[in-house]
């Protein structure tokens, strides 16, 4: 059983900031092939709410898991890492 206040933290770039209070975030991760033993590259793309709107395309930004806030949003911005050049 999980502890409890334990949530997962994920880090990844906004790729889109067109809604209010909401940014899209890309994450990366890589996994080794299973037959060819290669590491491939796996993205996944969530939905973080902003309440600020102060992240823009191209941040670097730590989001973690909360409750679910709309029909796929289910994760918060925790902190900007890096903002965008």
């Amino acid at each position: 059983m999980k502890e409890a206040g334990h949530r997962k933290t994920q880090i990844g770039i906004v790729v889109s900031d067109k809604m209010d209070k909401t940014i899209v975030v890309q994450v990366e991760r890589l996994v080794k092939h299973p037959v060819y033993k290669k590491y491939v590259r796996r993205r996944a793309r969530y939905k973080a709410h902003d309440e600020a709107n102060a992240c823009k395309v191209g941040d670097k930004v730590m989001i973690e898991e909360c409750r679910p806030l709309s029909r796929d949003k289910r994760w918060g911005v925790r902190q900007v890492v890096e903002r965008a050049v």
